[in-house]
């Protein structure tokens, strides 16, 4: 199995420019845990729910609710994104992308081709896969003779 087989091709990305809290809207409506950070059709960078989370909480700091929404619009994606992301092919083998994501503890991989973002392998992707496998493990094991 190689990158294409499982990744979300065309993901849903953000510019470097727009607010967290637009990234952050982006992310609730499509239950999406990251975004791919695109600038002039280029991958930059990879913002996730972590990284906002840490922009807008900080637990030693009280504020009113008012600082968190000047905040969230103001607050550009590029602050804080983890910018050039470890990236895969969509040709590379998938045992090569799962050991990659654990060794590095990455939920998420954006995969390029030719320097242009072509999809991304999550770990939901992988699940998913594991759940097709193990399905078809065990339909084949049903339809042998006992």
């Amino acid at each position: 199995m190689i990158a294409r087989d499982v990744m979300t091709p065309d993901p849903f990305t953000i510019g470097p420019n727009h607010a967290i809290g637009a990234a952050l809207a982006k992310m609730r409506r499509g239950g999406f845990r990251r975004l791919p950070v695109v600038e002039n059709g280029k991958l930059i960078g990879i913002i996730t729910d972590r990284d906002l989370r840490l922009a807008m909480n900080s637990p030693y700091v009280l504020r009113e609710g008012w600082y968190d929404s000047y905040l969230m619009e103001h607050i550009e994606v590029r602050s804080c994104m983890t910018p050039n992301p470890v990236t895969a092919s969509a040709t590379d083998d998938l045992i090569d992308i799962v050991e990659l994501m654990e060794r590095r503890k990455i939920g998420g991989l954006p995969i390029v081709e030719g320097g242009k973002l072509v999809g991304i392998i999550t770990e939901t992707d992988l699940l998913h896969c594991l759940i097709a496998l193990l399905r078809k493990e065990t339909d084949t094991k049903a339809l042998q003779p006992a």
